[in-house]
């Protein structure tokens, strides 16, 4: 192989990587919260959705409407969390398909495989 067709698999060959990264880093997304008085945590997905709930004994004193509305806070509260952990792999990505590691080949002249 000649050495642009060799960088051209390495290239796309960390190309590649950087794409498994980023899934791999999207999925182990988790946005948390925790009211200020502890009573309502919550966990949620990369996708927002909600994966743990954890209620102190103390909500149980609490109209349920308010509890609710509480609930429903903090899962916005961690979603924003997610959304920017989120935000922080897809940066990495982008930066991995923009560094200078992949100059532009020289288009002046033909190589030895050129026609």
């Amino acid at each position: 192989m000649s050495a642009e067709m060799d960088a051209l698999v390495a290239s796309a060959t960390q190309k590649l990587e950087a794409l498994e990264a980023a899934l791999y880093g999207l999925k182990q997304v988790r946005g948390q919260f925790t009211t200020e008085d502890g009573s309502v945590r919550v966990e949620v997905n990369s996708d927002g959705a909600l994966v743990g709930l954890t209620l102190a004994e103390s909500v149980s004193t609490r109209p349920p409407a308010e509890v609710g509305q509480l609930i429903i806070w903090a899962c916005g509260q961690a979603a924003e969390n997610a959304g920017a952990q989120r935000s922080k792999v897809v940066a990495t990505l982008n930066e991995s398909f923009t560094s200078p590691a992949d100059p532009p080949a020289d288009r002046h002249g033909g190589g030895p495989d050129s026609a």
